[in-house]
């Protein structure tokens, strides 16, 4: 049996947004994707046309996408900045006109303090995208190929593609954590090993303990990029320690998930200092103080995380128990705002008829077709979910829905 997981992929610009769902010429030709950029690939999967520019791409958006729709495919918190930061974001306008560092160095010290790190190992980045493009770009190149897991975030991938490295994808264990001995066998002159925990799309979590493993016996030269962005969903335990004295680990972090600021755009790289002047040597802008501001007071809302990771969890405990009651096959695992189904069918064509219904679900990974991602919406939008996603599945299933290259037997535990 083939084992696609294992494929090592040297991608072009434009094949890589393909292997995504769909090739566009605007996005291809961007430096940095986000999140919002693949869910937006993926949903213009089939389109008639596509953007030049990134004008068109928003045309695009707002012309396919109701504005009454469930918005449940890019990761996204639909609860938006928790109070505090609402409140310090308005107050903050009036400064608008000054650039504020005074304003970084808080945010980077509430940071620092709260996870005992010293500031200088800590870079603010506008969302945790900048550092993980800039990371791969510093640290691979010819010969000095990335590894990641499949399936997996994509965007470092993208990366390695434009510094010339090949992305090697090493196939998830039987519980969907990350190979750890497998990701540190997998080249021995990899410049980048990505590793994204809890991983995106699964929601899965790979152990401290295997994670320290992996860091202590990956090649000499290769640098461990951990991305953290899901983290505070989830019980899995940082690695932000481990920055302060070595020189081959970089850790990142977000708002945009549990704090809810995607579209406000706050960040960290975490590093020791060296590698941090690396990075910054591709590039890094004063932070807007809105950012900086609502980062800061959300670091010291103390409900802020176990509020909102039960809040989440229950909503996606309350999902996948409805998915796994009526027979439907969810990945399990998941401790993130995501979680993954393998529908038996196209999932592209799964993405589509639940479009259809205004309920906008994630995309599919070329390892898995049949398989779709779930972003965890509030408790009202999964409702609607269920009722779609029953009503959708509920229609037989003909061949043409049925991806041709899904031969998904290594997927375990669905059956």
């Amino acid at each position: 049996m083939k084992n696609l997981c294992s494929e090592s992929q040297g991608l072009s610009r434009r094949s890589f947004l393909r292997t995504a769902g769909v090739a566009l010429p605007a996005l291809s030709s961007l430096g940095i994707l986000s999140e919002s950029h693949f869910a937006f690939a993926a949903g213009q999967q089939g389109a008639p046309k596509q953007p030049t520019s990134q004008l068109e791409m928003m045309k695009m958006m707002m012309a396919s996408i109701p504005k009454d729709a469930v918005l449940i495919n890019a990761n996204e918190n639909p609860l938006g900045p928790c109070e505090a930061a609402r409140a310090a974001i308005a107050s903050s306008a009036n400064k608008g006109g000054r650039y504020d560092f005074f304003e970084m160095m808080k945010l980077m010290e509430v940071f620092g303090k709260q996870n005992n790190i010293p500031v200088d190992n800590i870079s603010v980045y506008g969302g945790s995208s900048e550092p993980l493009h800039y990371s791969v770009l510093s640290y691979s190149g010819p010969g000095k190929n990335l590894v990641t897991a499949n399936p997996t975030y994509e965007a470092a991938g993208r990366a390695a593609e434009i510094s010339g490295a090949k992305t090697i994808k090493v196939p998830l264990t039987s519980t969907y954590a990350h190979d750890v001995k497998a990701l540190a066998s997998a080249d021995p002159s990899a410049g980048v090993i990505y590793l994204c925990n809890p991983n995106n799309p699964t929601g899965t979590i790979t152990s401290r303990a295997d994670i320290l493993w992996l860091l202590e016996n990956k090649p000499k030269g290769t640098m461990l990029m951990v991305d953290e962005a899901y983290i505070h969903l989830s019980d899995a335990e940082s690695m932000v320690d481990q920055t302060v004295n070595r020189k081959d680990i970089i850790v990142l972090r977000t708002f945009s998930k549990i704090y809810g600021m995607a579209g406000i755009r706050c960040g960290f790289a975490v590093a020791h200092p060296d590698v941090l002047k690396k990075l910054e040597e591709r590039g890094q802008n004063p932070m807007a103080i809105t950012s900086c501001i609502a980062g800061r007071v959300s670091l010291e809302d103390a409900a802020l995380i176990p509020e909102r990771k039960a809040y989440i969890g229950q909503a996606r405990t309350e999902t996948i128990d409805f998915l796994t009651k009526n027979g439907y096959k969810v990945i399990p695992g998941s401790q993130s705002n995501c979680f993954m189904i393998d529908t038996g069918r196209n999932g592209r064509q799964v993405m589509a008829a639940m479009a259809k219904k205004k309920v906008i679900i994630g995309r599919t990974w070329p390892v898995w077709p049949n398989t779709v991602r779930i972003t965890v919406g509030t408790k009202e939008e999964m409702a609607k979910f269920r009722v779609a996603y029953k009503e959708v599945m509920d229609t037989p299933a003909t061949a043409s829905l049925v991806h041709p290259a899904a031969d998904q037997s290594h997927i375990p535990q669905l059956s």
